[in-house]
C-alpha cells in the first residue's frame, strides 16, 4: 500500500503537476489535436493515412512494457520527463514537411508527418508507463474523482482556446507554412511540459521493485468477473470514441466540403463538449460516482450518432443547417464520448488497489490502444472501400456510424455487470441530476468543503438545513464531530430533515445521544424516534432518566414514536410527579402518540386544581385530544380560545348547534326507521345537556348523556366513556374551560359520526 503524501506535499504536488498539465496540453493541441488531421489533410491525405495516422496514437501504448522495463534502473518521473521532452523533438520533423511540400515533393512531406507523429506516441507510449502512479499519488483522499475530473476540466478548456485560436490562425485557406509555425510552438512548450514533470514526487513502486510479468497481469485481470466485464465495456467505447473523435474532421471536409477554419471552429464547440462534461462530473462524481455518470455520457454519445445517421442530405446542402448540425455533431460526441473516457480512468482507479497500479496500468493502455488503433485502422480502410464502390461521402459515413451505434449498444447491454464501486444506482444518479434540491445540496456541501472559518460552516450547514438530501449525510456526519458545539449543532440539526438515513448516521446519532449531554444529545435523541431506530430503545431508556431534562423528554417522545409499550407506564409516572413543566409537557405529549385510553386519568390529574400554567394545561388537553382522535378539528378551536378566553362558553355553544344542524340534515336523507328515532332523542337530549355543561357548570345531565352512548356508534370504547362521564362532574376539572370544550367537542363528533352510520 502506497504511503499518501502530507496534505502540504499533496498540495505543492498538485501544483507542480497543474503547471505541467497546462503546457502539456498547449503542447499536445498544438502537435497531434485536430491540427495534424488538417495539416495531413491539405498535403492529400487518404482516409486510410488519417486511420493509420490517429492509429499510431494507440499503437505506441503497447510499448509501456519497455518504459517497464526501464523504471528497473530508473526513477518512474525520469522516464517521464525524458520521454515528454522527446517526444515534442521528433515533431520538428512535421514541422519541416511544409518546406518540402514547397518544393514539390508531397510524399515526402506525409512521410516526414508521419515519422514525427509515430515517433511522437513511440515516446509517449513508453513514458505512459509513469502516468497511472502519479495519478494515484495526486489523485488520493475523498476528492479523487473531483481532482481527476479537474485534470480533464484543463485539458478541455485548453483544447478549446487553442482550437479557437487555431480557427483563426488557419482562417479560409491559409498557407501550408502556418502549420509550420504552429507544430513549433508545439514542440517549444512541450520541452517545458518534460522539464516541468520533474517537480512532482516520485510515486511507489512494487515492493519487489519489478512488479508483475505482463502475462500475469492479463491472467489475474481476466479472471477477476468485475475487471473483465469493464475490459470489454472500455474496449467497446474506446474503439467508437477513437473513431469519431478522428473521422468527424474527415466527415466535416470530405462529406460537408468545409474547410480548415470553419472545421477548427467547430472544434471549439468539441472543446467545449468536453469541458462541460468535465464541470459535471466534477460537480457530481464524488457524490454520485463514476459508474453512473459513465453510463450517462455513453448515453448521450450514442444519442448523438441516431441523430448523424437520420441527419437527410437534402440539409447537408444548406450551408447554415450543416453547419449548425456539425456544432451540435462536434460538441456533442465529446460531451459525450470522450467525456466517458475520462470517467473510466476515475472508474478504472477506483477498480484497481493502488499497490498494483503500474501493473494494471498497462492493462488499462494496451485496451486503450487496442481498441483505438482496430478502430481508427479498420475505419479509415472502410471508409476508402466504400468510396471505391462508388458510395459518397456522406453515405459511406451513415454506414461508419450505424456500426459504431451498434457496438455502443453492445456496451450500454452490459452496464449491469460493472462494479458499482459505492456509486448511486443510474436510476437514483438520474433523480440527482434532474432534482434541484439535490444539486443545491451538492454545491452547498462543495462549499463547505472549502469553508474557512466556524461561522461559513454554521451558515452553510443552516442551508443544508433548508436543503434536505440524503448525499449531504456524509458531510453532515464530518462536520457532527466538530470541536465546535454551534458546528455540531447546526451539523445534527441538518440531519433531521433527511428522509433516510444510513447506518453510519444511525450509530453517529446513537454515540452522541449517550456522549453529548446538554449540548446536542437531545436533537440526536429526536431524530432516532423521528426515523424510528429500533436499536436505540435500550439507550433511550436510559436517557429518560437523564439530569438533561430537553435529553429526557425528547427520549420519551422518542420511545412512545417506536410504540415501545413496556415504558409507557413510566411515562406516566413521569407526567404525574415531575416537577418540570418541559418534562410533563414531553411525557404529555408522549402519551398522545401511544393513543392508550389507560392513560387518561394521569393526564386529568395534571388539570386537577387548576395549579398548572397555561402553556402545560394546553399541551396536556391536546394529548388527550390525540387518545380521542379528535386532535386535529379539535386544534382549530383550541386556538380560537387561546386568543380570547371569553370565547369558551360560545365556541361550545356553536358546536353543539351545528351538530345538532348536520344530524339533522343528514337524518332527512335517511330512511324512517327506530335507528333515527333513537339518534333523535339522543340528539335533543344533548342540546340539553351541553347548555347545562357549558353555562352552569353542571355535567350531570352531559354525565348520563355520555353513559347511555351507544358502544356499536362510539369510536372510543366504554372505558373512555366512562372516565369522561365521571370528569364532567368532577368539581375541579369542570373549571377548565379546555376541558370543557375538549369533551363537547368530543361528544359533537361522536354524533356526527353516529348520523353518517346509520342507513
Amino acid at each position: 500500500m502506497a504511503t499518501p503524501l502530507s496534505p502540504y506535499r499533496l498540495s505543492k504536488a498538485r501544483e507542480a503537476y497543474n503547471y505541467f498539465n497546462v503546457f502539456n496540453a498547449v503542447s499536445w493541441n498544438l502537435l497531434v489535436g485536430i491540427i495534424i488531421t488538417l495539416f495531413a489533410l491539405r498535403l492529400g491525405a487518404s482516409s486510410t493515412y488519417i486511420g493509420f495516422m490517429s492509429a499510431t496514437f494507440y499503437i505506441a501504448l503497447f510499448l509501456l512494457p519497455f518504459g517497464k522495463l526501464l523504471a528497473r534502473r530508473f526513477s518512474i518521473i525520469g522516464i517521464f520527463s525524458f520521454t515528454w521532452i522527446a517526444r515534442s523533438l521528433c515533431m520538428v520533423l512535421a514541422a519541416a514537411a511544409p518546406f518540402f511540400d514547397y518544393a514539390g515533393y508531397k510524399n515526402i512531406a506525409l512521410l516526414l508527418v508521419m515519422i514525427g507523429v509515430l515517433l511522437f506516441h513511440i515516446f509517449r507510449g513508453i513514458g505512459m508507463i509513469g502516468n497511472n502512479p502519479v495519478l494515484s499519488l495526486l489523485a488520493s483522499g475523498p476528492d479523487r474523482g473531483s481532482y481527476m475530473t479537474q485534470i480533464q476540466i484543463t485539458n478541455s478548456a485548453i483544447a478549446m482556446s487553442g482550437s479557437f485560436l487555431i480557427a483563426m490562425a488557419l482562417g479560409m485557406e491559409p498557407p501550408v507554412i502556418i502549420f509550420s509555425v504552429l507544430l513549433s510552438a508545439g514542440v517549444i512548450t512541450g520541452v517545458i511540459s518534460g522539464c516541468m514533470i520533474k517537480k512532482v514526487p516520485e510515486p511507489s513502486r512494487p515492493k519487489d521493485g519489478h512488479g508483475m510479468k505482463l502475462a500475469d497481469i492479463f491472467k489475474e485481470a481476466f479472471s477477476q468477473d468485475h475487471i473483465r466485464h469493464f475490459i470489454f465495456i472500455f474496449f467497446l467505447i474506446v474503439l467508437v470514441s477513437g473513431v469519431t473523435r478522428t473521422f468527424v474532421v474527415v466527415y466535416a471536409r470530405e462529406a460537408f466540403m468545409h474547410n480548415d477554419g470553419l472545421i477548427s471552429l467547430y472544434s471549439v464547440f468539441g472543446g467545449l463538449g468536453f469541458l462541460m462534461a468535465g464541470i459535471i462530473v466534477k460537480f457530481l462524481v464524488d457524490r454520485l460516482g463514476a459508474r453512473p455518470l459513465f453510463l450517462v455520457s455513453v448515453t448521450l454519445g450514442l444519442i448523438c450518432l441516431i441523430a448523424a445517421v437520420f441527419f437527410p442530405q437534402s440539409a447537408a446542402e444548406n450551408m447554415t443547417g450543416s453547419i449548425l448540425f456539425m456544432v451540435f455533431l462536434f460538441f456533442m460526441l465529446n460531451f459525450g464520448f470522450l467525456g466517458s473516457e475520462g470517467i473510466a480512468q476515475t472508474y478504472f482507479f477506483g477498480l484497481i488497489p493502488s499497490d498494483k497500479m503500474m501493473d494494471m496500468g498497462i492493462l488499462y493502455f494496451f485496451i486503450l490502444g487496442t481498441a483505438g488503433a482496430t478502430g481508427t485502422f479498420l475505419s479509415g480502410i472502410l471508409i476508402d472501400i466504400l468510396l471505391m464502390f462508388g458510395l459518397s461521402p456522406f453515405v459511406s459515413f451513415k454506414i461508419l456510424f450505424i456500426i459504431m451505434i451498434g457496438l455502443t449498444s453492445l456496451a450500454l447491454a452490459m452496464r449491469g455487470r460493472m462494479k458499482p464501486l459505492g456509486s448511486l444506482p443510474l436510476t437514483d444518479a438520474l433523480e440527482v441530476i434532474f432534482s434541484f434540491r439535490d444539486l443545491r445540496a451538492i454545491s452547498l456541501l462543495d462549499r463547505l468543503d472549502k469553508a474557512e472559518d466556524s461561522q461559513e460552516e454554521q451558515h452553510l450547514l443552516g442551508e443544508l438545513h433548508n436543503t434536505p438530501s440524503h448525499l449531504a449525510v456524509d458531510g453532515l456526519l464530518e462536520r457532527a464531530r466538530s470541536p465546535k458545539l454551534a458546528t455540531r449543532f447546526e451539523a445534527i440539526r441538518a440531519l433531521e430533515k433527511m428522509h433516510t438515513l444510513s447506518p453510519a448516521a444511525h450509530k453517529a446519532l446513537m454515540d452522541d445521544a449517550h456522549n453529548n449531554h446538554f449540548t446536542t444529545a437531545y436533537i440526536s435523541a429526536r431524530i432516532m424516534g423521528n426515523h424510528k431506530y429500533t436499536q436505540a430503545i435500550p439507550l433511550l431508556h436510559k436517557l429518560a432518566a437523564s439530569d438533561d431534562y430537553m435529553l429526557a423528554g425528547e427520549a420519551v417522545v422518542a420511545l412512545a414514536k417506536m410504540r415501545d409499550e413496556s415504558f409507557r407506564h413510566e411515562i406516566e409516572n413521569l407526567v404525574r410527579d415531575s416537577p418540570n413543566p418541559r418534562l410533563k409537557i414531553m411525557g404529555a405529549e408522549a402519551l398522545g402518540l401511544y393513543r392508550s385510553g389507560e392513560s387518561i386519568p394521569v393526564l386529568l390529574d395534571v388539570l386537577r386544581g387548576g395549579k398548572q400554567p397555561p402553556y402545560l394545561r394546553d399541551e396536556v388537553i391536546l394529548a388527550i385530544a390525540a387518545i380521542l382522535d379528535t386532535q386535529k378539528k379539535f386544534y382549530k378551536i383550541l386556538v380560537r380560545y387561546s386568543a380570547d378566553n371569553s370565547l369558551a362558553s360560545t365556541l361550545a355553544l356553536d358546536e353543539a348547534e351545528a351538530t345538532q344542524e348536520f344530524v339533522n340534515k343528514t337524518l332527512m336523507k335517511k330512511k324512517s326507521n327506530e335507528h333515527i328515532s333513537i339518534i333523535t332523542m339522543f340528539t335533543d337530549y344533548y342540546q340539553d345537556a351541553i347548555e347545562k355543561f357549558v353555562i352552569d357548570k353542571n355535567g350531570a345531565h352531559l354525565s348520563s348523556w355520555i353513559s347511555e352512548f351507544p358502544d356499536e356508534y362510539s369510536r372510543t370504547g366504554s372505558y373512555i366513556r366512562a372516565v369522561l362521564a365521571k370528569a364532567v362532574v368532577d368539581s375541579d376539572l369542570c373549571n377548565d374551560d379546555r376541558l370543557r370544550l375538549l369533551i363537547v367537542h368530543w361528544a359533537s363528533q361522536g354524533l356526527r359520526i353516529w348520523a353518517a352510520m346509520i342507513k
